[in-house]
Protein backbone atom coordinates (compact mmCIF):
# COMPACT_ATOMS: atom_id res chain seq x y z
CA UNK A 1 0.00 0.00 0.00
CA UNK A 2 1.21 3.06 -0.99
CA UNK A 3 2.58 5.87 1.44
CA UNK A 4 -0.24 8.65 2.21
CA UNK A 5 0.99 12.13 1.83
CA UNK A 6 0.36 13.54 5.52
CA UNK A 7 1.87 17.59 4.76
CA UNK A 8 -0.12 19.16 2.02
CA UNK A 9 -0.20 22.13 0.16
CA UNK A 10 -3.56 22.83 2.01
CA UNK A 11 -1.95 22.50 5.39
CA UNK A 12 1.16 24.61 3.67
CA UNK A 13 -1.06 27.01 2.68
CA UNK A 14 -2.92 27.29 6.12
CA UNK A 15 0.68 27.65 7.89
CA UNK A 16 1.19 30.31 5.03
CA UNK A 17 -1.81 32.36 6.03
CA UNK A 18 -1.13 32.31 9.68
CA UNK A 19 2.41 33.72 8.88
CA UNK A 20 1.79 36.26 5.78
CA UNK A 21 3.50 39.47 6.25
CA UNK A 22 3.18 42.64 3.98
CA UNK A 23 4.97 41.22 0.89
CA UNK A 24 2.86 39.18 -0.66
CA UNK A 25 2.78 37.76 -4.14
CA UNK A 26 3.99 41.15 -6.04
CA UNK A 27 7.56 40.75 -3.54
CA UNK A 28 7.07 37.05 -5.28
CA UNK A 29 7.10 38.33 -8.42
CA UNK A 30 9.94 41.02 -7.70
CA UNK A 31 12.43 38.08 -6.54
CA UNK A 32 11.42 36.31 -9.73
CA UNK A 33 12.34 39.25 -11.91
CA UNK A 34 15.35 39.55 -10.70
CA UNK A 35 16.38 36.12 -11.80
CA UNK A 36 15.03 36.69 -15.12
CA UNK A 37 16.91 40.23 -15.44
CA UNK A 38 20.15 37.69 -14.45
CA UNK A 39 19.60 35.25 -16.89
CA UNK A 40 20.07 38.51 -19.51
CA UNK A 41 16.40 38.19 -20.45
CA UNK A 42 15.06 41.98 -21.88
CA UNK A 43 13.60 44.15 -19.17
CA UNK A 44 12.27 47.95 -19.99
CA UNK A 45 14.54 48.34 -16.56
CA UNK A 46 18.04 47.04 -15.31
CA UNK A 47 17.66 46.20 -11.65
CA UNK A 48 14.62 45.09 -9.30
CA UNK A 49 13.64 48.37 -6.20
CA UNK A 50 11.33 46.76 -3.73
CA UNK A 51 10.69 49.69 -1.49
CA UNK A 52 10.57 48.29 1.82
CA UNK A 53 11.35 49.52 5.39
CA UNK A 54 15.40 48.05 5.40
CA UNK A 55 17.31 51.18 5.86
CA UNK A 56 20.79 49.00 4.96
CA UNK A 57 19.58 47.30 1.50
CA UNK A 58 19.29 50.59 0.25
CA UNK A 59 23.00 51.61 1.29
CA UNK A 60 23.06 53.62 4.51
CA UNK A 61 26.19 53.32 6.64
CA UNK A 62 25.87 51.71 9.64
CA UNK A 63 26.46 53.60 12.96
CA UNK A 64 30.06 52.83 13.63
CA UNK A 65 29.59 52.99 17.27
CA UNK A 66 27.19 50.42 17.50
CA UNK A 67 29.59 48.06 14.90
CA UNK A 68 32.50 48.28 16.81
CA UNK A 69 30.74 47.20 19.77
CA UNK A 70 29.22 44.21 18.06
CA UNK A 71 33.52 43.80 17.21
CA UNK A 72 34.86 43.82 20.31
CA UNK A 73 32.48 41.47 21.66
CA UNK A 74 32.40 38.89 18.99
CA UNK A 75 36.48 39.23 19.17
CA UNK A 76 37.40 39.99 22.49
CA UNK A 77 41.28 40.57 21.66
CA UNK A 78 39.88 43.65 19.93
CA UNK A 79 39.51 44.96 23.58
CA UNK A 80 43.23 45.50 23.66
CA UNK A 81 43.42 46.94 19.96
CA UNK A 82 44.74 50.62 20.30
CA UNK A 83 42.35 51.73 17.18
CA UNK A 84 39.38 51.39 18.71
CA UNK A 85 38.09 54.23 20.72
CA UNK A 86 38.40 53.58 24.70
CA UNK A 87 34.50 53.95 25.61
CA UNK A 88 33.74 51.78 23.13
CA UNK A 89 36.72 48.87 24.53
CA UNK A 90 35.56 50.00 28.22
CA UNK A 91 31.60 49.00 27.31
CA UNK A 92 31.87 45.52 25.74
CA UNK A 93 34.18 44.70 28.77
CA UNK A 94 31.39 45.28 31.41
CA UNK A 95 29.64 43.02 28.94
CA UNK A 96 31.62 40.42 28.65
CA UNK A 97 32.43 40.30 32.38
CA UNK A 98 28.62 39.92 33.13
CA UNK A 99 28.76 36.72 30.43
CA UNK A 100 29.61 33.69 32.25
CA UNK A 101 33.20 31.95 30.84
CA UNK A 102 33.49 35.73 29.30
CA UNK A 103 32.25 34.40 26.11
CA UNK A 104 29.62 36.10 23.73
CA UNK A 105 27.96 33.06 22.88
CA UNK A 106 27.10 31.69 26.29
CA UNK A 107 23.29 31.65 27.22
CA UNK A 108 22.29 35.11 29.34
CA UNK A 109 18.72 35.00 31.18
CA UNK A 110 15.66 34.35 29.33
CA UNK A 111 14.51 37.69 29.89
CA UNK A 112 18.31 39.16 28.77
CA UNK A 113 21.14 39.89 29.51
CA UNK A 114 20.98 42.15 32.81
CA UNK A 115 23.44 44.90 32.33
CA UNK A 116 21.76 45.20 28.78
CA UNK A 117 18.42 45.50 30.54
CA UNK A 118 19.70 47.97 32.80
CA UNK A 119 21.25 50.32 29.72
CA UNK A 120 17.70 49.90 28.62
CA UNK A 121 15.98 50.89 31.87
CA UNK A 122 18.00 53.86 31.98
CA UNK A 123 17.35 55.04 28.17
CA UNK A 124 13.73 54.86 28.83
CA UNK A 125 14.19 56.67 32.12
CA UNK A 126 15.93 59.84 30.64
CA UNK A 127 13.60 59.42 27.25
CA UNK A 128 10.38 59.95 30.04
CA UNK A 129 11.23 61.36 33.01
CA UNK A 130 10.29 58.62 35.39
CA UNK A 131 12.11 55.41 36.65
CA UNK A 132 11.85 52.38 34.75
CA UNK A 133 12.15 49.17 36.44
CA UNK A 134 14.40 46.61 35.42
CA UNK A 135 12.07 43.71 36.03
CA UNK A 136 9.37 45.44 33.92
CA UNK A 137 12.04 44.77 30.77
CA UNK A 138 12.30 41.60 28.42
CA UNK A 139 14.69 41.44 25.22
CA UNK A 140 13.61 39.91 22.67
CA UNK A 141 14.85 38.95 19.34
CA UNK A 142 13.67 41.89 17.24
CA UNK A 143 9.84 43.83 17.56
CA UNK A 144 8.24 40.81 15.69
CA UNK A 145 8.76 38.51 18.46
CA UNK A 146 7.76 40.92 20.73
CA UNK A 147 4.54 41.38 19.14
CA UNK A 148 4.00 37.82 18.63
CA UNK A 149 5.01 37.64 22.55
CA UNK A 150 2.40 40.48 23.53
CA UNK A 151 -0.67 39.45 21.32
CA UNK A 152 -0.09 35.78 22.76
CA UNK A 153 -1.26 36.95 25.92
CA UNK A 154 -4.39 38.27 24.61
CA UNK A 155 -5.30 34.36 22.95
CA UNK A 156 -4.15 32.81 26.33
CA UNK A 157 -6.50 35.29 28.33
CA UNK A 158 -9.26 34.31 26.11
CA UNK A 159 -8.72 30.55 27.46
CA UNK A 160 -9.60 31.44 30.82
CA UNK A 161 -12.63 33.14 29.49
CA UNK A 162 -14.02 30.61 27.06
CA UNK A 163 -14.81 33.22 24.67
CA UNK A 164 -12.55 34.32 21.77
CA UNK A 165 -10.29 37.75 22.65
CA UNK A 166 -10.99 40.48 20.47
CA UNK A 167 -8.21 43.18 20.02
CA UNK A 168 -8.46 46.42 18.46
CA UNK A 169 -5.81 47.13 15.60
CA UNK A 170 -5.04 50.33 13.12
CA UNK A 171 -6.05 50.60 9.95
CA UNK A 172 -4.01 50.90 7.94
CA UNK A 173 -1.55 49.41 10.05
CA UNK A 174 1.23 46.83 10.09
CA UNK A 175 0.20 43.28 8.57
CA UNK A 176 2.18 41.34 11.39
CA UNK A 177 -0.21 42.26 14.11
CA UNK A 178 -3.28 40.92 11.23
CA UNK A 179 -1.10 37.57 11.40
CA UNK A 180 -0.99 37.25 14.66
CA UNK A 181 -4.67 37.43 15.10
CA UNK A 182 -4.51 34.74 12.78
CA UNK A 183 -2.56 33.10 14.20
CA UNK A 184 -3.24 32.77 17.60
CA UNK A 185 -7.26 32.69 16.28
CA UNK A 186 -8.49 36.18 18.23
CA UNK A 187 -11.10 38.18 16.94
CA UNK A 188 -9.42 41.46 14.92
CA UNK A 189 -11.15 44.79 15.74
CA UNK A 190 -10.00 47.25 12.91
CA UNK A 191 -10.42 51.23 13.59
CA UNK A 192 -9.67 53.34 11.05
CA UNK A 193 -7.50 55.91 10.85
CA UNK A 194 -8.07 59.49 10.52
CA UNK A 195 -6.70 60.23 6.62
CA UNK A 196 -8.46 63.88 6.61
CA UNK A 197 -7.18 64.44 9.70
CA UNK A 198 -3.46 63.83 9.03
CA UNK A 199 -3.96 60.19 10.19
CA UNK A 200 -5.46 61.04 13.59
CA UNK A 201 -7.00 58.40 15.74
CA UNK A 202 -10.44 59.25 16.40
CA UNK A 203 -12.06 58.22 20.23
CA UNK A 204 -15.84 58.47 18.31
CA UNK A 205 -14.20 55.90 16.08
CA UNK A 206 -12.96 53.62 18.70
CA UNK A 207 -15.90 53.78 20.37
CA UNK A 208 -17.79 52.42 16.68
CA UNK A 209 -15.13 49.32 16.22
CA UNK A 210 -15.47 48.26 19.89
CA UNK A 211 -19.28 48.33 19.74
CA UNK A 212 -19.44 46.50 16.77
CA UNK A 213 -17.29 43.91 17.70
CA UNK A 214 -18.70 42.96 21.54
CA UNK A 215 -21.39 40.91 20.23
CA UNK A 216 -18.75 38.80 18.80
CA UNK A 217 -15.87 38.84 21.44
CA UNK A 218 -14.05 39.40 24.75
CA UNK A 219 -11.87 42.83 23.64
CA UNK A 220 -8.63 42.62 25.31
CA UNK A 221 -6.48 44.78 23.97
CA UNK A 222 -5.96 48.06 21.59
CA UNK A 223 -2.84 48.00 19.39
CA UNK A 224 -1.04 51.44 18.58
CA UNK A 225 1.79 52.15 16.54
CA UNK A 226 3.27 55.51 16.77
CA UNK A 227 5.39 57.47 14.72
CA UNK A 228 3.11 55.22 12.22
CA UNK A 229 3.64 52.79 9.13
CA UNK A 230 2.90 52.55 7.08
CA UNK A 231 0.95 56.41 7.55
CA UNK A 232 4.05 57.92 8.57
CA UNK A 233 1.77 59.78 11.27
CA UNK A 234 2.76 61.06 15.16
CA UNK A 235 0.15 61.40 17.83
CA UNK A 236 -0.05 64.45 19.39
CA UNK A 237 -0.12 64.22 23.49
CA UNK A 238 -3.49 65.12 23.84
CA UNK A 239 -4.88 62.03 21.56
CA UNK A 240 -2.29 59.40 23.18
CA UNK A 241 -4.05 60.53 26.57
CA UNK A 242 -7.49 60.65 25.08
CA UNK A 243 -6.86 56.69 24.01
CA UNK A 244 -5.38 55.58 27.22
CA UNK A 245 -8.38 57.37 29.05
CA UNK A 246 -10.40 55.34 26.39
CA UNK A 247 -8.32 52.07 27.34
CA UNK A 248 -8.94 52.46 30.90
CA UNK A 249 -12.62 53.18 30.80
CA UNK A 250 -13.01 49.67 28.66
CA UNK A 251 -10.77 47.40 30.48
CA UNK A 252 -8.32 47.46 27.60
CA UNK A 253 -4.82 46.51 27.83
CA UNK A 254 -2.85 49.26 25.63
CA UNK A 255 -0.12 47.90 23.23
CA UNK A 256 2.22 50.69 21.93
CA UNK A 257 4.38 49.70 19.07
CA UNK A 258 6.86 52.63 19.10
CA UNK A 259 9.71 51.32 17.20
CA UNK A 260 10.18 54.82 14.78
CA UNK A 261 10.13 57.18 17.77
CA UNK A 262 13.66 58.97 16.49
CA UNK A 263 12.61 59.19 13.03
CA UNK A 264 10.89 62.74 13.21
CA UNK A 265 10.78 64.76 10.55
CA UNK A 266 8.60 68.33 11.35
CA UNK A 267 9.61 70.88 13.96
CA UNK A 268 6.30 71.11 15.16
CA UNK A 269 5.84 67.76 16.26
CA UNK A 270 7.11 65.60 19.10
CA UNK A 271 7.05 62.32 20.05
CA UNK A 272 5.47 61.35 23.22
CA UNK A 273 5.95 57.89 24.77
CA UNK A 274 2.52 56.18 26.34
CA UNK A 275 4.16 55.40 29.31
CA UNK A 276 5.24 58.94 29.94
CA UNK A 277 1.61 59.91 29.41
CA UNK A 278 0.37 57.11 31.67
CA UNK A 279 2.56 58.43 34.59
CA UNK A 280 1.83 62.10 33.85
CA UNK A 281 -1.79 61.26 34.69
CA UNK A 282 -0.80 59.91 38.05
CA UNK A 283 -1.63 57.72 40.81
CA UNK A 284 -5.23 56.65 39.56
CA UNK A 285 -3.39 54.94 36.70
CA UNK A 286 -0.92 53.55 39.06
CA UNK A 287 -2.57 49.96 37.70
CA UNK A 288 -3.01 50.90 33.94
CA UNK A 289 -1.47 48.24 32.18
CA UNK A 290 0.66 48.99 29.15
CA UNK A 291 2.57 46.77 26.59
CA UNK A 292 5.51 49.13 24.65
CA UNK A 293 8.05 48.12 22.08
CA UNK A 294 11.09 49.31 20.93
CA UNK A 295 13.82 47.40 18.71
CA UNK A 296 17.25 48.67 17.36
CA UNK A 297 15.89 47.89 13.37
CA UNK A 298 14.54 51.08 12.90
CA UNK A 299 15.40 54.65 13.79
CA UNK A 300 18.55 55.91 12.27
CA UNK A 301 20.47 52.74 13.27
CA UNK A 302 18.08 50.24 10.58
CA UNK A 303 19.94 47.71 11.92
CA UNK A 304 17.01 44.89 10.41
CA UNK A 305 18.30 41.89 10.58
CA UNK A 306 20.16 41.83 13.83
CA UNK A 307 17.00 41.08 15.63
CA UNK A 308 17.20 43.50 18.80
CA UNK A 309 14.44 44.83 20.49
CA UNK A 310 12.59 45.22 23.95
CA UNK A 311 8.84 44.87 25.76
CA UNK A 312 8.02 46.68 28.67
CA UNK A 313 5.47 45.81 30.81
CA UNK A 314 3.66 48.88 33.07
CA UNK A 315 1.37 48.10 35.88
CA UNK A 316 1.25 44.26 35.77
CA UNK A 317 1.70 42.29 38.74
CA UNK A 318 4.84 40.59 39.78
CA UNK A 319 2.87 36.83 39.45
CA UNK A 320 1.66 37.98 35.56
CA UNK A 321 5.44 38.87 34.81
CA UNK A 322 6.27 35.76 35.89
CA UNK A 323 4.41 33.29 33.99
CA UNK A 324 5.52 35.80 31.16
CA UNK A 325 8.91 35.01 31.79
CA UNK A 326 7.88 31.33 31.74
CA UNK A 327 6.14 31.43 28.91
CA UNK A 328 9.17 32.83 27.49
CA UNK A 329 11.67 29.95 28.51
CA UNK A 330 10.83 28.38 25.27
CA UNK A 331 12.96 29.90 23.52
CA UNK A 332 15.84 29.77 25.92
CA UNK A 333 17.28 33.25 25.40
CA UNK A 334 17.33 36.22 22.86
CA UNK A 335 19.72 36.76 20.23
CA UNK A 336 23.03 38.09 21.83
CA UNK A 337 23.72 39.99 19.23
CA UNK A 338 20.38 41.79 19.06
CA UNK A 339 20.39 42.20 22.59
CA UNK A 340 24.21 43.49 21.69
CA UNK A 341 22.83 45.67 19.39
CA UNK A 342 19.94 47.07 21.51
CA UNK A 343 23.18 48.10 24.38
CA UNK A 344 24.27 50.27 21.86
CA UNK A 345 21.21 51.86 20.85
CA UNK A 346 20.46 52.52 24.48
CA UNK A 347 23.77 53.23 25.77
CA UNK A 348 25.03 55.04 22.89
CA UNK A 349 28.29 57.59 23.34
CA UNK A 350 27.80 60.44 25.33
CA UNK A 351 29.63 64.11 25.47
CA UNK A 352 33.40 63.77 26.03
CA UNK A 353 33.75 60.00 24.89
CA UNK A 354 36.33 59.39 22.30
CA UNK A 355 33.42 57.82 20.27
CA UNK A 356 31.06 60.24 20.86
CA UNK A 357 31.85 63.27 17.75
CA UNK A 358 31.48 60.53 15.29
CA UNK A 359 28.25 59.15 16.61
CA UNK A 360 26.59 62.76 16.46
CA UNK A 361 28.21 63.53 13.17
CA UNK A 362 26.35 59.87 11.85
CA UNK A 363 23.76 60.57 13.71
CA UNK A 364 23.01 63.78 12.27
CA UNK A 365 23.68 62.78 8.64
CA UNK A 366 21.24 59.76 8.51
CA UNK A 367 18.46 62.27 10.49
CA UNK A 368 18.59 65.19 8.02
CA UNK A 369 18.74 62.63 5.09
CA UNK A 370 15.88 61.24 6.12
CA UNK A 371 14.21 64.98 6.61
CA UNK A 372 15.17 66.18 3.59
CA UNK A 373 13.87 62.28 1.61
CA UNK A 374 10.07 63.02 3.22
CA UNK A 375 9.95 66.55 1.98
CA UNK A 376 11.26 65.05 -1.90
CA UNK A 377 9.09 62.09 -1.40
CA UNK A 378 5.44 63.89 -0.78
CA UNK A 379 6.40 66.75 -3.04
CA UNK A 380 6.85 64.03 -6.34
CA UNK A 381 3.72 62.24 -4.82
CA UNK A 382 1.48 65.09 -4.97
CA UNK A 383 2.82 65.97 -8.88
CA UNK A 384 0.77 62.39 -9.70
CA UNK A 385 -2.43 62.83 -11.30
CA UNK A 386 -5.16 61.60 -8.85
CA UNK A 387 -2.71 60.92 -5.95
CA UNK A 388 -3.16 62.62 -2.36
CA UNK A 389 -0.59 62.36 0.10
CA UNK A 390 -0.08 63.79 3.54
CA UNK A 391 2.64 65.09 5.30
CA UNK A 392 5.34 62.28 6.73
CA UNK A 393 5.49 63.55 10.15
CA UNK A 394 7.74 60.32 11.14
CA UNK A 395 8.68 56.65 10.36
CA UNK A 396 10.11 55.72 6.85
CA UNK A 397 6.78 55.75 4.71
CA UNK A 398 4.45 57.82 2.84
CA UNK A 399 0.98 56.28 2.70
CA UNK A 400 -1.09 58.00 -0.26
CA UNK A 401 -4.38 57.21 -2.03
CA UNK A 402 -4.93 57.14 -5.50
CA UNK A 403 -8.29 57.52 -7.64
CA UNK A 404 -7.88 54.71 -10.33
CA UNK A 405 -10.01 55.01 -13.59
CA UNK A 406 -12.67 52.60 -13.85
CA UNK A 407 -11.25 50.24 -16.33
CA UNK A 408 -8.24 49.89 -14.10
CA UNK A 409 -10.67 48.53 -11.26
CA UNK A 410 -12.39 46.39 -13.66
CA UNK A 411 -8.77 44.89 -15.11
CA UNK A 412 -7.91 44.05 -11.56
CA UNK A 413 -11.17 42.14 -10.63
CA UNK A 414 -10.12 39.88 -13.67
CA UNK A 415 -6.88 39.33 -12.57
CA UNK A 416 -8.24 38.06 -9.37
CA UNK A 417 -6.40 41.12 -7.51
CA UNK A 418 -6.88 44.67 -5.83
CA UNK A 419 -7.09 47.49 -7.52
CA UNK A 420 -4.11 49.04 -5.76
CA UNK A 421 -2.02 45.48 -6.43
CA UNK A 422 -2.91 45.86 -9.79
CA UNK A 423 -1.50 48.97 -10.03
CA UNK A 424 1.98 48.15 -7.86
CA UNK A 425 2.15 45.26 -9.86
CA UNK A 426 2.02 46.86 -13.48
CA UNK A 427 4.34 49.70 -11.71
CA UNK A 428 7.12 46.95 -11.04
CA UNK A 429 6.87 44.96 -14.58
CA UNK A 430 6.97 48.07 -16.30
CA UNK A 431 9.59 50.40 -14.13
CA UNK A 432 11.16 47.46 -11.96
CA UNK A 433 10.16 49.48 -8.33
CA UNK A 434 7.58 47.52 -6.24
CA UNK A 435 5.63 49.61 -3.69
CA UNK A 436 3.29 47.80 -1.51
CA UNK A 437 -0.20 47.94 -2.08
CA UNK A 438 -2.43 49.78 0.79
CA UNK A 439 -4.94 46.56 0.63
CA UNK A 440 -1.80 44.67 2.66
CA UNK A 441 -2.38 47.19 5.40
CA UNK A 442 -5.98 47.50 5.54
CA UNK A 443 -7.98 50.90 4.03
CA UNK A 444 -11.36 51.92 4.26
CA UNK A 445 -13.44 49.81 1.52
CA UNK A 446 -13.56 51.96 -2.34
CA UNK A 447 -9.93 53.59 -1.51
CA UNK A 448 -6.73 52.74 -2.75
CA UNK A 449 -3.49 53.42 -1.56
CA UNK A 450 0.07 52.10 -1.73
CA UNK A 451 3.36 52.51 1.02
CA UNK A 452 6.29 54.07 -0.36
CA UNK A 453 9.50 54.30 1.22
CA UNK A 454 12.20 57.07 1.53
CA UNK A 455 14.82 54.90 2.19
CA UNK A 456 16.65 55.24 -1.47
CA UNK A 457 19.40 57.73 -1.88
CA UNK A 458 18.37 61.33 -2.67
CA UNK A 459 19.67 61.23 -6.18
CA UNK A 460 17.61 57.55 -6.54
CA UNK A 461 14.42 58.59 -5.72
CA UNK A 462 14.59 61.64 -8.45
CA UNK A 463 15.84 58.54 -11.12
CA UNK A 464 12.89 56.66 -9.41
CA UNK A 465 10.18 59.27 -10.31
CA UNK A 466 11.32 59.95 -13.61
CA UNK A 467 10.47 56.17 -14.34
CA UNK A 468 7.13 56.64 -11.84
CA UNK A 469 5.93 59.57 -13.68
CA UNK A 470 6.20 58.12 -17.05
CA UNK A 471 4.52 54.97 -15.83
CA UNK A 472 1.60 56.68 -13.64
CA UNK A 473 0.72 58.84 -16.90
CA UNK A 474 0.60 55.97 -19.42
CA UNK A 475 -1.20 53.82 -17.02
CA UNK A 476 -3.56 56.11 -16.48
CA UNK A 477 -3.83 57.26 -20.15
CA UNK A 478 -4.64 53.61 -20.48
CA UNK A 479 -7.26 52.96 -18.61
CA UNK A 480 -8.99 56.62 -18.79
CA UNK A 481 -12.52 55.80 -19.93
CA UNK A 482 -13.90 58.13 -22.48
CA UNK A 483 -16.65 59.49 -19.99
CA UNK A 484 -13.99 59.83 -17.46
CA UNK A 485 -11.41 61.79 -19.74
CA UNK A 486 -14.68 64.38 -20.81
CA UNK A 487 -15.57 64.53 -17.27
CA UNK A 488 -12.08 65.60 -16.33
CA UNK A 489 -11.30 67.71 -18.76
CA UNK A 490 -14.27 69.61 -18.13
CA UNK A 491 -13.08 70.25 -14.54
CA UNK A 492 -9.15 70.86 -15.53
CA UNK A 493 -8.10 67.77 -13.75
CA UNK A 494 -6.80 65.90 -16.32
CA UNK A 495 -2.57 66.44 -16.19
Amino acid sequence: MAAEEIITDKTVSLVHQRARNARGWIDARANQIRLELARCEEKPFDEVIKLFGDPHAFGQQPITSLRQLLSCLLCPHFVDDPNYPRDIKEKAQRILEAKPGFSIASYTEVSGLRIIREHVAQFISRRDGYEADIEDIYLTSGGAHGIQIGVGVFAANSLESKCKAGVMTPMPGFPLYQARCIEFDLYQIPYYLDEENDWALSISELRRALDEARPHCRPQGLVLINPGNPAGQVLTYDNIRDIIKFCAQEKLVLFADEVYQETMYREDVTFHSCRKVVKDLGPEYHKFQLMSINSVSKGFYGECCLRGAYIELVGFSDKVKQQMLNVNTANLSPSIIGQAALSAMCNPPQPGDESYETFLKEKRTVLDSYRRKAEIVVSMLRTLEGVVCNEISGSLYAFPSIKLPRKAVEAAKRNNCTPDEFYCWQMLEETGITPIPGTHFGQKEGTHHFRFTILPSEEKIALMFDRITKFHKEFMQKYRTEGEEKYERLNGTVV
